[in-house]
């Protein structure tokens, strides 16, 4: 029941948005050069890695200087790109890896390699399932980046407070999982983008 609904959705809001998505495509190419779309290699299901995408955000080789976007001011990040992340659409290219079985809307954010190589054996169960666009950490954490801007050593606190909350949200998700509950998810993470 769960792939059926997150195929259908995923399609149908494709469907529907194409249009705003060709656009976005355009005018990332006009400001930054270079392809739209960014991949980057993230940790799913059962320990696999796969390859995420997401509308490009940032100016070309970024990810050379860190894998940890600090605030909305962060250099890196384009014109178009500080929009797109404001209101999360940097992330509808994820619902191509729904469609593939990579990911499901609701289910915890797949992190990368470097990252999920710090988790101890309770946190690993997050692997369990597969990841999902948004979740209760995306929720609790949707301004992340903001919070990371006002610290020290951001990747330090990403790894030891941040990253270890997100998982127990994420470990409390697979305990109660429901489709009632991914509703509520879905509804929570829309109205937090558009107030």
């Amino acid at each position: 029941m769960k792939r059926f609904f997150d195929i259908t959705l995923s399609i149908l809001v494709l469907i529907i948005l194409f249009p705003l998505f060709i656009i976005t495509a355009v005018i990332i190419m006009i400001e930054s050069g270079g392809g739209f779309i960014y991949t980057q290699k993230r940790v799913g299901k059962g320990n696999k890695d796969f390859n995420l995408y997401k509308f490009r955000t940032m100016k070309i080789g970024s990810d050379k200087k860190g894998l940890l976007t600090v605030g909305m001011h962060d250099s890196r990040i384009t014109r178009s790109g500080r929009f797109l992340r404001k209101y999360k659409l940097d992330e509808f290219p994820q619902l191509v890896n729904i469609i593939k079985g990579d990911m499901s809307i609701v289910g915890p954010r797949p992190e990368v390699r470097k990252y999920v190589d710090c988790y101890n054996e309770n946190q690993r169960k997050v692997l369990n399932v597969r990841p999902g666009l948004t979740d209760y950490a995306s929720l609790e954490y949707i301004r992340e980046n903001e919070l990371l801007a006002r610290t020290k050593a951001p990747e330090e606190v990403y790894i030891k407070e941040i990253m270890p909350h997100k998982i127990e949200l994420n470990l409390e998700y697979i305990e109660k999982q429901s489709i009632r509950e991914d509703f509520r998810i879905i509804f929570c993470t829309f109205k937090n983008l558009v107030v």
